[in-house]
C-alpha cells in the first residue's frame, strides 16, 4: 500500500510543478534558508498555498515528496516511518532533500523528524496548525527550525494573478486608477485564497465549505471536540464580529457554552487552525493587557463575505480586517509587536506597532471620506495616544485620500489603502 501512495504522490509532485505559479513574496526569505540546515517550516491555513509554494521553492533541485494527509493513509491507520523511509529511496534514490506535507498528521512526528535531520537530511515541512510552530517546535526543534508562514495573497500577489501592472508613469491615469480601485473593492470582499483569485470561482460558496472543512478537520476532528455545533457557533459569531471587542464572559452569555475555560480552549483551538486571530490592548502592565477585551479578527476577508449573517459587512471593518492580515503578512507578531489601544480618554487606536520596547507607529483605518467629524474623533484618538505613548509617526489609511494634517506641531499622514498595500517590508 505505501509504495502505491509515494508512486502515485511521485506522480502528482510532477503534475503540481508543471502547474503555473504566482510569485509569493516570501519566496526571497525562504529562499535564502534553503540550504541552511535548519527544518524549514512552511505553517499557514489550508488552501493558502502553502504546498505550491513549497514544491516552487524546490523544483530546481531533486527532492523526495510525501503528503500525510492522504485519505488511504488515514485510513489505514498508522505509519511505519522506516516504511516509509525505504519506499521513498526505492522511488526517488539517493536523494537527501525531502519534503513532507501536512507533517501534523503523523504521530510523534517530531521525533521522526529529529531523527532524520541529525542524519543529515535537508528537510522542509509543510503545517496547517499555529501550535506546530509555538510548542512543538519551540519544545523539539529548539533553534534548528526556521518558520516561514503562508497566508492567501497579498495585494501584491493578488495583483499578480488579476495580470495588472502597476506602473508609476501610467498610475495617476483615472482608467487606470478606477481599474486599480475596482480590484481593490474584490480584493477587499472577497479576500486573496489563490484558488479564489486564480480560478475565479464563486468566493462565497467556495470560501462557506472552505471555512466548515477546516473547522472539521482542523479543529473537531484533531482535538476530538464532543460539542461541534458549539464550536461551529462560536466560529461563525466570531467571524461575524469581526473588527470587534469580544470578552469570554459575554461570548458565555450569548452562545450559552458550558465554562469559561471551554469556550478559551475552543477559541484558542480556532487560532491554531488558522480562521481567526485575537489582538490583546496595548498596556505596559500585563495584567490590563491580559483583563480588557480582545479583539477578533478573521484570516481572510473572503471568510468574512462568506460566514456573513448580515447582507453587507461593513466596509470600514473589513479595511481594517486586511490592515491587520497584511501586518501580520509583513511579519508582524500580534500582542508582541501589535496592539490596538485607548487612551485615557478611552479614545481607541485601531493599531499600535512595537519594535523591541519602543511603540514606532500608531494607524487608524477608515473608510469614509474624511469629514470634518470623523476627522476630529479619528484625529483626536492618535493625538492623545501619541501625547501618551511618545510616537511621532500618525497614519491613517483611507479608502482613497491623501494629504497631510498638521496638528498642534503634529504631522498625521493620509494615506490611500491600495498605495499603503503596495509598499511591501520585507521580514
Amino acid at each position: 500500500m505505501l509504495k502505491d501512495i509515494v508512486s502515485n504522490q511521485k506522480l502528482q509532485k510532477e503534475q503540481l510543478i508543471a502547474l503555473f505559479y504566482i510569485e509569493r513574496t516570501k519566496e526571497p526569505f525562504a529562499k535564502k534558508w534553503l540550504d541552511s540546515d535548519l527544518i524549514k517550516v512552511v505553517l499557514g491555513p489550508r488552501r493558502a498555498g502553502k504546498s505550491v509554494f513549497s514544491l516552487m521553492l524546490l523544483k530546481d533541485r531533486p527532492f523526495m515528496y510525501f503528503n500525510f494527509d492522504d485519505e488511504i493513509l488515514l485510513s489505514a491507520g498508522g505509519i511505519a516511518t522506516n516504511e516509509l523511509m525505504k519506499e521513498l529511496h526505492a522511488a526517488y534514490g539517493q536523494v537527501k532533500t525531502i519534503l513532507f506535507d501536512e507533517i501534523q498528521n503523523l504521530p510523534n512526528w517530531e521525533l521522526f523528524v529529529n531523527r532524520l535531520h541529525r542524519e543529515g537530511y535537508n528537510l522542509v515541512l509543510t503545517g496547517s496548525n499555529a501550535h506546530l510552530l509555538s510548542k512543538e517546535l519551540a519544545t523539539h526543534l529548539t533553534g534548528r527550525h526556521m518558520p516561514i508562514e503562508i497566508l492567501p495573497f497579498d495585494f501584491n500577489e493578488f495583483l499578480r494573478a488579476k495580470k495588472f501592472q502597476i506602473d508609476v508613469e501610467y498610475s495617476a491615469l483615472p482608467q487606470k486608477h478606477g481599474e486599480l480601485l475596482n480590484l481593490m473593492e474584490s480584493y477587499l470582499r472577497s479576500g486573496g485564497f489563490p484558488e479564489v483569485v486564480v480560478s475565479n470561482l464563486d468566493p462565497r460558496d467556495y470560501l462557506e465549505v472552505l471555512f466548515d472543512a477546516l473547522l472539521f478537520k482542523d479543529v473537531v476532528k484533531r482535538h476530538k471536540v464532543k460539542f461541534a455545533t458549539q464550536i461551529g457557533n462560536l466560529g461563525a459569531h466570531l467571524i461575524n464580529s469581526f473588527a470587534s471587542l469580544y470578552t469570554v464572559r459575554k461570548l458565555l452569555e450569548i452562545l450559552n457554552l458550558r465554562s469559561a475555560s471551554t469556550t478559551e480552549k475552543y477559541i484558542k483551538y480556532l487560532e491554531e487552525a488558522y480562521l481567526i486571530f485575537s489582538l490583546l490592548r496595548y498596556s505596559p502592565k500585563s495584567v490590563q493587557r491580559i483583563k480588557s477585551p480582545r479583539k477578533v479578527y478573521a484570516v481572510d476577508n473572503g471568510f468574512i463575505s462568506a460566514k456573513a449573517i448580515q447582507h453587507s459587512p461593513d466596509k470600514g471593518k473589513l479595511m481594517e480586517n486586511l490592515v491587520f492580515t497584511e501586518l501580520i503578512k509583513r511579519g508582524v507578531k500580534p500582542n508582541r509587536d501589535l496592539f490596538y489601544y485607548k487612551t485615557r480618554n478611552d479614545r481607541e487606536v485601531d493599531f499600535i506597532v512595537k519594535k523591541g520596547t519602543e511603540v514606532t507607529e500608531l494607524i487608524q483605518v477608515c473608510y469614509e471620506s474624511v469629514t470634518s467629524d470623523v476627522e476630529q474623533r479619528e484625529i483626536k484618538a492618535l493625538l492623545e495616544a501619541s501625547g501618551e505613548l511618545k510616537v511621532k509617526k500618525m497614519t491613517v489609511l483611507t479608502w482613497d485620500e491623501k494629504r497631510e494634517i498638521k496638528k498642534d506641531g503634529s504631522v498625521i499622514q493620509l494615506r490611500s489603502l491600495w498605495e499603503w498595500l503596495l509598499e511591501r517590508t520585507q521580514e
